[in-house]
């Protein structure tokens, strides 16, 4: 009886629209633009026909087929029960609403003898309040988004949201190292996590991970505190 070889292993297949690498079981179309074969994935297929690319075989353009709905909660309601606090905790003892403080609301000091007596303020103007210092978490943050933006990633951020919608996006601080920041970025199908070394800038944002589950990220990872523009570049949520 003849043996038949069985190859388990597929090889890496990346998209030349949105540069996504194409996961196991997906069948990419081949284009023709500007005299060379482009892979397009089938989320992609139908803008790389809008901007012009041919078909390399004379079938017809394939129609995305409606996605079909997944039973269970939407992925807004998965995110809103991770950064939901568990029943029965003790509430936040800081949390207690305190009276407002009124910036006007100051006896002013009567003015020493011989001096002009300066003009009060102006209703409704209040005075130039100095500059508050961000915290130096924040600081981190956004140096490390920053680094992030300067590279290869949101341009595959913005690739895949053109056919995923907008993602949920976690920005934080690794465990062990305070200037390791992670990012990560999630859709429905796929998500993708990043890291960033502020101690090695050079390096640039790294891969880190990628899946097809929200189940398999951290509970913090699905609660959403950035944003993305149309470009992909990231920027902290105000």
């Amino acid at each position: 009886m003849a043996t038949r070889t069985i190859v388990t292993s597929q090889p890496d297949v990346e998209c030349d629209v949105c540069a996504r690498r194409l996961l196991r079981g997906e069948q990419p179309d081949i284009f023709l633009a500007a005299g060379r074969r482009r892979i397009v994935c089938e989320l992609c297929a139908p803008r790389a026909a809008e901007e012009g690319w041919t078909r390399e075989t004379s079938r017809p353009s394939v129609e995305l087929a409606p996605m079909r709905s997944r039973r269970g909660r939407s992925l807004l309601d998965r995110f809103r029960q991770a950064a939901r606090p568990a029943e029965g905790a003790d509430p936040d003892p800081a949390a207690g609403a305190q009276a407002p403080y009124d910036l006007f609301d100051v006896p002013a000091e009567p003015a020493p003898p011989g001096r002009v007596k300066a003009e009060p303020a102006r209703a409704g103007v209040p005075a130039a309040a100095e500059p508050v210092e961000a915290p130096r978490s924040q600081l981190i943050l956004e140096r490390a988004l920053e680094v992030f933006n300067g590279g290869e990633y949101p341009r595959r951020v913005s690739g895949v949201a053109r056919s995923l919608g907008a993602p949920v996006i976690n920005v934080r601080s690794a465990e062990h190292h305070d200037e390791v920041v992670r990012v990560v970025v999630a859709w429905e199908l796929c998500w993708y996590r990043y890291e960033v070394d502020l101690d090695d800038k050079a390096a640039g944002a790294v891969a880190a991970g990628q899946g097809t589950e929200l189940s398999e990220l951290e509970r913090e990872e699905c609660v959403g505190n950035a944003l993305a523009d149309e470009s992909g570049v990231i920027t902290l949520a105000p």
